[in-house]
This record gives structure tokens, sequence and C-alpha cells, in this order.
């Protein structure tokens, strides 16, 4: 029997902007994450029929909860593990009820279950890129794929780190709540870096036929909200909000009405986001005026540079280059060194940017980047290297899986070519 591509449609779009509640939701039930995804998965595969056979549900994301809860606490009936569990990721002060949930999206203001997961995730007993793996695993429903593309490591590795942490999760007992005042501070961090690499991801999907997931940086933007109003003084909080509003505004910009990938220079800045510009602006003299300006901060400032230009001539490409500078040395990221080097080389000319770019070649971390070679590319261009140019583009093309940005690289390797 074939499937309903109506019901397989809003399937898939109820895992896009659904997953989350439902894991977050069924984890409170399990207080086992692994017992939890494995309910969750049962539950959007049994969709399938049913839709089919009553019709899709006005609130698909209710009905996938309480299908996935459902199969839970049969699982633990059979199992009889209920009074065992109970204790595993629990906390009858933070945790909500049934009753207390919102009625439109099956969460709570502030206590909001997937909040509660991120800060499990997070838990210090966790090594750092694990609390992030994992999380961006759990919460976002991204592939294992997707997520050590986010890292930079290959799926294997990535797929036995978060095993990893799943299993210290359970073992440790690790608490499903927001953790109290004296220790939010210090888990806050990791979790902005959760929400970032979420945006990252979404911002421009690692592969696919799409340049943005629109759900995953709606998922974020709606994590870094949520964040602001749990902790509305803490100015890392109000600069990773900005840095996610004020790169977001170029959204419908980056593409053209055939889908191919446009340049800041060729963007219709008439288009971008004016509130969300503005808002992210606020935002970032807040936070700047709190103390000492850390990571998020400085790349929404960065952002809040190309959101002020009213033209890309009017770029301050040596003010850019400077936050970079700053940058790299509160937060000595590959990445990082790289944007860098991409503003130097507009600031500064295409040869200076080169020689920061080619110090980068032996970096390990980048040597599965494509943006590495796209840049070299384009700055080899500029100077009428056209045979290194050629090279780098081919190099680049290997080491991209987005069909938007595919298309882009192999386009300028045939300007080239002509």
């Amino acid at each position: 029997m074939s499937a309903n591509p109506a019901v397989s449609a809003a399937v898939a779009e109820a895992h896009r902007h659904e997953w989350a509640f439902v894991l977050a939701a069924t984890v409170r039930i399990t207080r086992d994450i692994d017992l939890a995804e494995e309910c969750v998965q049962d539950a959007y595969a049994s969709a399938l029929t049913a839709w089919a056979k009553a019709g899709i549900p006005s609130r698909p994301g209710a009905w996938l909860t309480t299908a996935a809860r459902r199969r839970a606490l049969d699982l633990l009936r059979r199992r009889a593990t209920a009074q065992r569990a109970l204790p595993l990721l629990l906390d009858d002060e933070l945790t909500p009820g049934p009753d207390e949930l919102d009625d439109d999206t099956g969460t709570t203001p502030i206590g909001d279950d997937r909040l509660r997961l991120i800060f499990t995730c997070c838990h210090p007993t966790l090594g750092q890129q694990a609390q992030v793996a994992l999380t961006l695993r759990l919460l976002c429903g991204l592939s294992t794929r997707e997520v050590a593309s986010a890292f930079l490591v290959t799926e294997p590795t990535m797929a036995a780190r978060i095993t990893r942490a799943k299993k210290k999760i359970t073992t440790a007992r690790i608490p499903y709540r927001v953790p109290p005042e004296p220790e939010l501070a210090a888990r806050v961090d990791v979790v902005l870096t959760v929400v970032h690499l979420l945006f990252a991801t979404g911002h421009t999907a690692p592969a696919g036929d799409e340049l943005v997931r629109r759900d995953l940086v709606e998922r974020s933007l709606d994590l870094a909200r949520m964040l602001r109003t749990l902790l509305p003084d803490n100015p890392d909080v109000a600069g990773l909000l900005a840095l996610i509003l004020l790169t977001d505004a170029r959204r419908h910009t980056r593409t053209d009405d055939a889908g191919g990938l446009l340049l800041l220079a060729e963007q219709d800045r008439n288009l971008w986001d004016r509130r969300g510009i503005d808002e992210g602006i606020a935002l970032v003299r807040e936070a700047l005026g709190r103390r000492p300006p850390v990571r998020f901060t400085l790349m929404a400032a960065i952002a809040a540079v190309h959101g002020e230009a009213p033209t890309y001539a009017d770029t301050d490409w040596r003010e850019i280059a400077a936050l970079y500078g700053v940058l790299v040395q509160i937060w000595p990221s590959p990445v990082v060194a790289l944007n860098r080097a991409v503003a130097i080389g507009f600031a500064h000319g295409p040869a200076a940017g080169l020689v920061e770019l080619d110090i980068l070649t032996s970096e390990p971390q980048l040597a599965g980047y494509g943006y590495l070679p796209a840049a070299r590319a384009h700055l080899l261009a500029d100077q009428g290297r056209v045979a290194e140019a050629r090279l780098a583009y081919r190099e680049a093309l290997l080491l991209t899986e987005n069909t938007v940005e595919r298309d882009f690289l192999a386009e300028r390797l045939a300007q080239l070519d002509t």
C-alpha cells in the first residue's frame, strides 16, 4: 500500500516542527532518553497509518505526544520499571504535570520541557562537546550526520560521542530540570552554544537542496527568546539573541527567485527585516554596556556593522576585521580565524587575506571545511590567479554537500573558464 502523500507531508512537517516538544514531554514520563526516543519514533511511524485512516489531526504535536506517552507508559508497565525509573531525571518542584501544559503548544511559558531537556543535556558531568551534540540531536531532531557536520568531525565519531553521553545521563542520574540560581550562570554558556549551533545549522544547511532550514532557524530564535525571558539581565543571552536577529534579517535576500545563492554585495537591502535589525542593534548596545564583550556579543556587533551599512560599498570592513581580531583572542576557533582572514581580504586587499588564509591550510579542523578553499578561490580570482582559483573551487566543490552552495561554486568555476 503506497503512502498517502498528504499524510507523509504532514508527518514530515510535524517532525520538523514538533519533534522537540514531543520528545521532551515523553522524557518527562520515561525519565529515560533512549526509551523516550524509541516511543517518539513509534508515534511518528504510527501516525502514517492512523492519519491515513482518520485524517490529519488539527494539532499533530498533541496527537504525537499522546501517542508517544501512551507507548511509554505501556512499555514501563510491561517492564515493571516505573518505580525504579521515576527518580531518574525527576524534580517535582520544577516539572509540570500534564494539566499545566499550554493548550496550543504543549509547553509552559518558562518551564518548557525543551528548556529542561537542554539543561539536562548540558549538565557539567558531560563534556562540553557532548553536551552540545546531544542537545542538537535530541532537542532539534538533527541527524547524527548533521551534528557531525556542525562539529567538523566524522559521523562515526559523533555517533559514538552521542551514545556515550546518553549512557552517562542514565548512569549519573542527571536531573531533568532547569538548574537552581547558584548553578545557572555556569551552565548558560553551553546552552547558548547549543542554540547558536542550531541557528548556524539552519542558517546554512550542511546538506540538502535548500540553503536555509527555516524550522531550525525559527527553533533557535524561539529558544533564544525563551532564554532572554528566563535570564533578562544576562548580556550573553542578549548578545546571542541579537546575533540571530541580525543575521536572520537577511534570510529572504540570500537567494534569487530561482533559488540561487546571492552574496552580500548582490542582496537587496531594502528587503532586509529592519525590525529585526533594529531590535538586534538595541540588544548589542545593551550587551556591550554590561561588561567586557564576550563572543556572542562580538559576533552580533559584526552582524550589526553589516546591518547598519546602507549599501555594500558602505560596509566598514576594517571595523569588521578589528572585531574578528578581538573575537579570535577570546575564542580561538579555526572558523573565527577563517572569517577574520576573509574580512582582512576585503579590508586590506586580496593579497593580505590570502596570507592569512594560507596559514590556516594546515589547520586540522579545517581540512574538510569547504569554506576555506571557497574563500581562497574568491580572493585568488580577484588577484587574477585563475589557474589556482580553479583548483580551489574544485576542492571546495568536493567538500560541499549543500546543493545551493554547490551550484554557486560550479557557476563561479564556469565563469573562470570563459
